[in-house]
């Protein structure tokens, strides 16, 4: 089934509120089996809704609304829904009596606009608002399914995944749903991992192989549609196999979950603590592990030494390396390593990371935005410090460089680095 999302509503297209109605309705439908191709957003003018119900037919057997089923004049779903399709609407009274028994309650007025949240086209089913007042429509005219849906989340996702889904399965009948595992890569941006991956991507087929970007990391859905989680396994671990055996080095989880996530389970569970020493990222890679629960058995602390005084003092990182005409200065390897070694030793720690670089917007000691230093300094082996180049925005440089930081940890404690 073909499906289009429609989501109704001026404020969408001025930018005041971001359509997070898409993102969801998207995943819930892909979850049943059903692709979404198309998605539209359309003002709160009949004449324009009318026509995208007519393109979305032509291309699409579901539409599904999002928006316009309130109870003012501009809520216009409904009636352009009824229009087109040359029907009436009408009063649900179960709806109508909720209302009702709502204003009396609060001892207000009853509004008569209010009445508008209980009609539906003529012919639907009535979709259970638990968290709101407007009634859902959900009917099929000539082969086409049309779902309407209140713009509110907190209204439209409990009447989707209640009784919008149990009418969407009703009208799909034993379709395949789709499963998809997710893959999370760090390490490599998207084209490297593509160019490891692109023969496998190129000839898809079923499974079915879709890259995803973020700052620092990587992430790859591998889907199949079947008709239970057991054939679905078999369809996908081919596929599955293939990507492990290329990718050893940068494949941290085959979960959606962020590296920090993956860094806190595998410190915990090998009974290990690490500390840091952060200079231009400022506290983000401590920032990123203590929001992972559970960190607080795995993660000692640490030292945003900023600047070189607190390098020296805190850290121990001594001051010819920081200071003179010819020292190596804050941003150098031995900056670094020395920035690990005295978090390792402060902390009695397992683990120390320090990173220290030049985030912009200007360059540093004569030397060049993007330019950073990674440590790491593990109890009984030898600190090793990797150098990188980043670009980007100050924002974007201090994140890829905190992701960096734990996939260089990732990589001690994996045994790979």
């Amino acid at each position: 089934m073909r499906a289009e999302i429609i989501a109704v509503g001026t404020e969408l297209l001025l930018g005041q509120i971001v359509n997070t109605n898409a993102q969801y309705l998207s995943r819930g439908l892909a979850e049943l089996g059903i692709d979404v191709y198309y998605q539209t957003v359309v003002g709160d003018n009949k004449d324009r809704l009318i026509q995208a119900i007519k393109i979305g037919r032509e291309r699409a057997d579901l539409l599904v609304f999002t928006g316009g089923l309130g109870p003012t004049m501009d809520d216009l779903t409904r009636d352009a829904l009824a229009d087109y399709l040359g029907r009436e609407v009408a009063l649900h009274e179960p709806t109508m009596s909720k209302i009702t028994a709502m204003f009396a309650g609060r001892g207000g007025a009853f509004v008569e606009s209010n009445r508008r949240q209980a009609l539906l086209v003529d012919g639907a089913t009535p979709l259970r608002n638990d968290t709101g007042l407007a009634v859902g429509n959900a009917l099929s005219v000539d082969g086409t399914h049309y779902l309407l849906l209140p713009g509110p989340p907190r209204e439209m996702k409990p009447m989707f995944a209640n009784d919008g889904t149990a009418w969407l399965k009703s009208i799909m009948g034993e379709a395949d749903s789709l499963h998809s595992v997710m893959l999370k890569f760090a390490g490599i941006g998207e084209s490297g991992l593509e160019d490891l991956l692109i023969d496998l991507i190129r000839e898809q087929s079923d499974p079915t192989i879709a890259p995803y970007a973020a700052e620092g990391e990587v992430t790859i859905r591998v889907s199949t549609k079947a008709a239970n989680a057991e054939e679905a396994a078999r369809k996908l671990e081919p596929t599955l196999m293939e990507i492990r055996s290329r990718t050893p080095m940068h494949l941290y989880a085959e979960e959606d979950i962020p590296i920090e996530t993956a860094v806190i389970r595998l410190l915990t569970s090998q009974r290990r603590m690490v500390t840091l020493a952060e200079s231009c990222t400022g506290g983000m890679v401590a920032a990123m592990l203590t929001t992972v629960p559970g960190s607080a058995d795995a993660f000692r602390g640490g030292v945003v030494s900023y600047s070189n005084l607190l390098k020296h003092r805190a850290l121990g990182v001594p001051l010819p390396l920081l200071e003179g005409a010819d020292a190596p200065g804050a941003v150098s390897a031995q900056t670094a390593s020395a920035m690990a070694e005295g978090a390792l030793a402060l902390a009695d720690a397992d683990f120390a990371v320090s990173v220290t670089g030049v985030a912009g917007p200007a360059a540093s000691e004569g030397k060049p935005v993007g330019l950073v230093f990674l440590g790491l300094a593990e109890r009984g082996k030898e600190t090793r410090v990797t150098q990188l180049q980043l670009s980007g925005d100050r924002q974007g440089i201090r994140l890829r460089a905190s992701k960096r930081a734990l996939y260089m940890l990732w990589l001690a404690l994996t045994g790979r680095g």
